[in-house]
């Protein structure tokens, strides 16, 4: 996999995600994580237990002290589980011995490897124009989605989850582009690739391959080439919903078989994911999701993530917690990235997720404003 990860296109900023780097010593050696397991005052009220997340890439440069060092300050700010987006087991292992969880973060549909590209292009999802993402992928290279009715397409990832999860310095699998392509961007990265995308384009609506119709018609009895506007049918789309969520609850099935957890990375709310990219988490059998609740991509400020936070916390339920994924480099300054934390916070999530290069002071805003929170 190549290190653009999930800052969804943003070429200005690709080189801003990565591994957290020192020094991160100053945090470890001030406070502590004890808030994590604080009970909100009142008689009666039930013990709240934030779970904090960091999303990196592990760098094999790091010496062993560099990632004691790195690890420990994350436990110290009330961190308590890692998504690592490659496999290291000396990064993981340090990562345990600070009592932090490992889990794996994994590339679900979007699957570029050559070997699998070169063996199976029939395995990938076509355009509402009939372009299919193994050689004319949309946006940018990358951009290699697989379609998600077809049985070789399941059968593929569960295998990857098996492996990965048979490895035991691994503590759960963190599954990431786990849907279609994305038919609308971010309104905040149009402008990147010269698009207004006020309606959907049919270069970016998938999967419209043979095996896709052939499935939407014996579920629904509807011929898709017989529908004039597709991209207003409810029940093609729904049928889409549908498939995404078939993937992640047999992938689901595995990890609780193995006795390891399961997330996800998904879009900031379920109305954003159904309608951007086919997503429709709130029916996912897991043991959390963390939203990027990226508001800088949106356009948005930081008060709308304490909205999203909301609506995806109204709709799940209490099905699963939820766990607010927060974009870094979106925040000007700690202040703000206070704010956001709080907002967070405030409206039901059960915790904090950093994308981007985690720094000392992004611990410190994060363990004060959840002793605040736990104090109250």
């Amino acid at each position: 996999m190549n290190d653009d990860r999930r800052d969804f296109l943003k070429k200005a900023l690709l080189a801003s995600a990565g591994v957290a780097t020192a020094p991160l010593a100053m945090a470890a050696q001030s406070g502590t994580a004890a808030y994590k397991s604080k009970s909100v005052k009142g008689r009666g009220a039930a013990k709240r237990v934030l779970k904090n997340w960091v999303w990196i890439n592990p760098d094999p440069k790091k010496s062993a002290q560099e990632m004691s060092t790195t690890y420990a300050a994350y436990a110290s700010a009330g961190i308590t589980g890692v998504f690592f987006e490659n496999d290291s087991e000396a990064h993981f292992r340090a990562a345990k011995k600070q009592g932090l969880e490992t889990h794996r973060w994994m590339w679900t549909m979007n699957r570029g490897e050559k070997t699998l590209l070169e063996a199976h292009p029939e395995w990938y999802a076509v355009s509402r124009t009939g372009k299919s993402c193994a050689d004319q992928p949309p946006y940018v290279d990358y951009y290699r989605w697989l379609c998600p009715s077809k049985q070789t397409t399941l059968e593929y990832l569960q295998q990857q989850v098996s492996q990965i999860l048979a490895l035991d310095y691994v503590d759960g699998i963190h599954l990431d582009y786990v849907r279609y392509c994305d038919v609308i961007l971010p309104v905040n990265l149009w402008s990147n690739y010269d698009l207004v995308q006020t309606k959907e384009l049919p270069d970016y609506d998938f999967c419209y391959c043979d095996h896709c119709q052939e499935s939407f018609h014996r579920w629904s009895g509807q011929r898709l080439k017989e529908i004039t506007y597709p991209e207003a049918s409810l029940s093609w789309r729904q049928f889409r919903y549908n498939q995404i969520t078939n993937i992640v609850n047999h992938l689901s099935d595995i990890a609780r078989g193995s006795g390891k957890k399961i997330t996800a990375a998904v879009f900031p709310t379920p109305e954003v994911a159904r309608r951007n990219v086919r997503q429709d988490w709130t029916y996912w059998n897991m043991d959390g999701v963390c939203p990027m609740i990226y508001h800088g991509f949106y356009k948005e400020n930081t008060r709308w993530i304490g909205d999203a936070v909301a609506e995806g916390v109204h709709f799940l339920h209490g099905k699963m917690p939820l766990y607010a994924g927060l974009y870094l480099p979106d925040f000007k300054s700690s202040g703000e990235l206070k704010e956001g934390i709080r907002y967070a916070l405030e409206n039901g999530a059960g915790g904090i997720s950093f994308f981007g290069q985690v720094k000392d002071g992004d611990l410190a805003c994060l363990q004060e404003v959840a002793n605040q929170f736990l104090s109250r």
